[in-house]
């Protein structure tokens, strides 16, 4: 069991490297990065430049706590990450899922986002 966890993570860091390599934020445009795990879901924005987060969203925040991680509650998370971005006058972004596959919660993250009307 362990070993098969070990080799699912090496092929998922295996592909978020090759996906980095390619993909970098701006002042401009910034990365949108997702993490997600069986307890918890989060998202970023980083502009790589300057190596700052400037803003972030997390389930395990005290006034989140209520969203599961599910498919709707990424949906639901993904569109307060909108909205915190476009307070900030941030509307365009580069999506990075992380080496994670793009679909269920990465899929429903990155849609709640756009629905918020977010670019990417």
């Amino acid at each position: 069991m362990l070993r098969k966890m070990e080799e699912k993570d090496r092929k998922r860091l295996k592909r978020k490297i090759h996906i980095r390599k390619n993909l970098s934020g701006t002042a401009e445009k910034p990365r949108l990065s997702v993490t997600r795990s069986n307890r918890a879901l989060s998202m970023q924005v980083i502009d790589d430049a300057k190596g700052h987060t400037l803003a972030s969203i997390s389930t395990l925040e005290k006034e989140l706590r209520e969203i599961k991680p599910t498919v709707e509650g990424a949906a639901k998370l993904g569109e307060l990450m909108g909205k915190r971005l476009l307070e900030k006058n941030i509307t365009t972004v580069v999506f990075d899922r992380n080496g994670y596959l793009y679909h269920g919660l990465v899929k429903a993250m990155a849609d709640g986002a756009r629905k918020a009307g977010v670019q990417f």
